[in-house]
């Protein structure tokens, strides 16, 4: 059985946020952290590393829409906004912060549970996306090396591109590291044949 969602609320209401610690642990969510501000909320986070923060915008201390900037900023979870306003230009402020739902206070449990599933599915793709294109960004950067390095092989002592490509694939198991380390070694003159 996976673990449960781990989450943090940060709602300065307490009987609110002892409400809705009660329903996400009956729907089996785990809340981790609890506090009724928002510098508090960025630092739980970065604490307890949660799968999800809820957040309220009107709170002491940093505002819940600064808490979600940082918090998405930092790729440290999902965030849920759920506040008593529904003007325009807050929902707005709330998704370029970084948040994946938008509740309406009074909620129910068939509003919020589907919101948070939405903003943990939308969180876990765009952190996989990020480590996708930085997986393509790193290959993308060996390939230019290695070609750089095969043009020096070939430029400076006249070897074939069979050759070169050889001569840094030999030399990378020999030594047990990448290709494109060698490579690196050879454009920066500290290796030749």
């Amino acid at each position: 059985m996976p673990d449960p969602t781990r989450v943090v609320i940060a709602e300065d209401e307490a009987i609110i946020r002892l409400d809705l610690k009660e329903l996400l642990e009956e729907e089996g969510y785990e809340v981790v952290g609890e506090t009724g501000r928002g510098d508090e909320a960025i630092d739980l986070v970065r604490q307890l590393q949660p799968d999800l923060v809820i957040l309220d915008i009107k709170m002491p201390g940093t505002d819940g829409l600064s808490a979600a900037r940082h918090i998405s900023g930092e790729r440290l979870a999902a965030v849920v906004i759920l506040t008593a306003f529904s003007q325009r230009d807050l929902i707005e402020q709330a998704t370029e912060a970084g948040a994946y739902a938008y509740l309406v206070k009074p909620f129910q449990k068939s509003d919020l549970i589907p919101a948070i599933e939405v903003a943990l599915s939308r969180h876990a793709e765009l952190t996989a996306l990020e480590r996708d294109a930085g997986d393509l960004a790193e290959r993308l950067e060996a390939r230019k090396v290695i070609d750089r390095a095969k043009g020096r092989l070939m430029d400076e002592h006249g070897l074939g591109e069979q050759e070169a490509w050889r001569f840094l694939q030999q030399r990378a198991m020999s030594n047990r590291v990448k290709v494109h380390e060698v490579a690196r070694q050879v454009v920066d003159g500290d290796v030749a044949p």
